[in-house]
């Protein structure tokens, strides 16, 4: 069996357990608690054998993990005021270059839709930024499959495949409850 390395100092003896999980992401990550969200996501995508991607069931159709991560965060992460500032800059631009039908309803959705796109864009990027945190702190792997063959850079329509390891994942299933 492989031993997890987690990136934390001091290095400390001890079984890995939920307070051993947070300090590792605590010394990796800028936010703790988006990453660990992330974290948990993905061990629940998961599973049994420990390996979410490159496409995760969403209703009806399967979609890559970093889009399903993205739009099931993103309601947890949307700021009224930001939302509402975003969509005012996206409907001054879009009047600016006659892009708005005189239909305000239909207005109003192409704007929204706009807003949406932008939104799901920037989650993406900071789902991928937690993922590279939880991989420097020893909580996840990475590795991409795509068009040819399994590879471990990104590119040449390749997506990420996340490998939780067994230690993670015991503990995330049975929480911090003694």
């Amino acid at each position: 069996m492989m031993e997890l390395q987690l990136n934390i100092s001091p290095r400390t003896e001890k079984p890995l357990d939920l307070p051993g999980i947070m300090r590792a992401i605590t010394v990796n990550s800028a936010r703790p608690r988006y990453t660990f969200m992330v974290l948990d996501l993905i061990a629940r995508a998961a599973g049994r054998e420990g390996v979410a991607g490159p496409h995760v069931r969403d209703g009806g159709q399967m979609v890559p993990i970093r889009e399903w991560l993205s739009t099931v965060i993103a309601p947890s992460a949307t700021r009224h005021h930001l939302r509402k500032s975003t969509a005012q800059g996206v409907r001054r631009r879009m009047e600016a270059q006659g892009l708005l039908p005189d239909d305000i309803a239909e207005a109003e959705r192409l704007v929204e839709s706009e807003v949406a796109n932008r939104v799901r864009a920037s989650g993406m990027t900071a789902v991928s930024r937690a993922v590279s945190e939880l991989v420097r702190a020893g909580l996840i792997r990475r590795h991409y499959q795509g068009y040819r063959v399994d590879h471990e850079n990104r590119g040449a329509q390749r997506l990420a495949v996340y490998t939780v390891p067994a230690p993670v994942r015991s503990v995330l299933e049975r929480g911090y409850a003694a």
